[in-house]
């Protein structure tokens, strides 16, 4: 019997080549301005147009500024890059979400909350975190910029179809416990490469009681254990949450998708070609202490003694069987495509309310979207936030990677809720560790690493 994977990718081939790839058919493709530019120069110089226009959506994420996005960009690379997404995006008719708009922010933020990533999709973009959409029962998954113009020009792509494999986590996770920490225990658990090869789909008591959010972070997290994508079938917790969004259907048809979605489950008879078990009770809230994701440990734990962490210990400052509780932090930063969604800022406001921002910190706290920006003023964190001395910057990538203002200096570090700390990844010589929103926010207000729970 046929796994959840099986249903949505077998239902989207167009054609098997003999002892070759899948050819596939896309159902919506995401463009932002890092990946893109070859790709259009390539459907231009065959003299092709796109073949589906209205099943491309293009917003610029990675090089926006989080400041002064109504001024033209300073830096040049970057204004370069977000003006030829928008003249590539006008030149072939394709929907774009430019800076400023109320559309825009991070694309993998973007897709769901509007309604555009749905229950049963194949959805691809030229970025790894593509496996965000998964959340929504989706089989999403990062492309290279070949591939991405394949898709322009065609709307299928040739896919080796991935293995699929199943983690189940059960039982109920501790107070002060994320999904962040969910995906980092997972990754040490299972290292940054022990998912290659798979489509990883998650299961249990832990992701059925987690909210769409959560299960963003989550599934957006896989690409980090080496999978090829990480989805989670839907449920009423994701009709609820894309009921009523804008690219939602609507009336008959509402019922009709609703209908068609409760069939994606895997069968109960149905084999994976690898599983595994957790259980709930083993997480506590998880830093990082090393250059890759995999590399973490509970807050609590000491640093364990390796030799393959070296080389990363050195790179970060920290010695074997030392433990962080208590380290100084430099930088806290709130946001990306793992944790930038209004969940995140509701519970970053939860700890620092009515206490003050640690002197020294440097603190950017930054939406996902100008959708949740908008959510974070309705409900009044953004008075909570500004009490407690933080400024809510505007939408976009951030401080996830150096390709904005957003940039760590050298020897500092940051506590990150983003989803890589490799060497340099927030600027040159850059250290960060990386965390749910809690324990950011713990360290937002105390100016050390601090254990959320006791601030709860």
């Amino acid at each position: 019997m046929n796994t959840l994977f099986d249903k949505i990718w077998d239902s989207h081939v167009v054609q098997q080549v003999a002892d070759g790839p899948t050819q596939l058919y896309i159902d919506r493709l995401y463009c932002h301005e890092v990946t893109s530019p070859q790709a259009f120069d390539g459907m231009r110089a065959r003299g092709l147009k796109c073949f589906r226009p209205e099943r491309i959506y293009c917003m610029p994420d990675h090089n926006t500024p989080t400041h002064d996005q109504d001024k033209p960009i300073a830096d040049p690379v970057s204004k370069k890059q977000v003006d030829t997404l928008a003249r590539n995006a006008r030149e072939f008719g394709l929907t774009h979400y430019g800076m400023m708009s109320k559309d825009n922010g991070i694309i993998h933020v973007v897709g769901p909350e509007k309604g555009l990533s749905l229950p049963g999709m194949t959805i691809v973009c030229g970025d790894s975190h593509t496996s965000t959409h998964g959340a929504m029962g989706a089989v999403a998954f990062g492309i290279g910029t070949s591939e991405v113009e394949m898709v322009m020009a065609s709307q299928c792509i040739l896919q080796q179809k991935p293995k699929s494999m199943r983690i189940i986590i059960n039982g109920r996770l501790g107070r002060g416990v994320t999904a962040k920490d969910v995906a980092l225990y997972l990754m040490a658990q299972i290292t940054t490469s022990g998912a290659t090869g798979y489509f990883v789909e998650y299961a249990g008591d832990v992701v059925e009681n987690m909210s769409m959010e959560g299960r963003l972070t989550l599934c957006n997290l896989s690409i980090e254990m080496g999978a090829r994508g990480g989805f989670i079938a839907p449920d009423e917790t994701t009709f609820n949450y894309i009921k009523g969004r804008e690219f939602a259907p609507k009336g008959e048809d509402w019922d009709k998708a609703v209908a068609y979605w409760r069939t994606l489950r895997s069968d109960n008879d149905a084999t994976f070609d690898k599983e595994l078990i957790f259980s709930a009770e083993n997480i506590e809230p998880r830093i990082t202490y090393g250059t890759n994701p995999g590399m973490g440990i509970g807050i609590t734990e000491a640093i364990p003694d390796s030799e393959e962490s070296l080389r990363a210990l050195q790179y970060m400052g920290f010695k074997p069987g030392e433990k962080l509780l208590g380290k100084p932090v430099d930088y806290v930063f709130l946001g990306a495509c793992t944790n930038g969604r209004i969940e995140d800022f509701r519970a970053f406001a939860s700890v620092v309310k009515g206490r003050k921002k640690a002197a020294g910190i440097v603190a950017w706290l930054v939406p996902g979207s100008w959708a949740v920006d908008a959510q974070i003023r309705e409900e009044g964190l953004d008075r909570v936030l500004a009490e407690a001395g933080f400024e809510i910057r505007q939408p976009g990538c951030s401080a996830c990677l150096a390709m904005n203002d957003d940039k760590v200096p050298a020897g500092k570090y940051c506590l990150s809720t983003s989803n890589r700390n490799f060497e340099g990844r927030q600027g040159p010589g850059a250290r960060t560790i990386l965390c749910s929103p809690l324990v950011a926010a713990a360290a937002a207000v105390t100016g050390v690493i601090t254990d959320p729970r006791e601030l709860l």
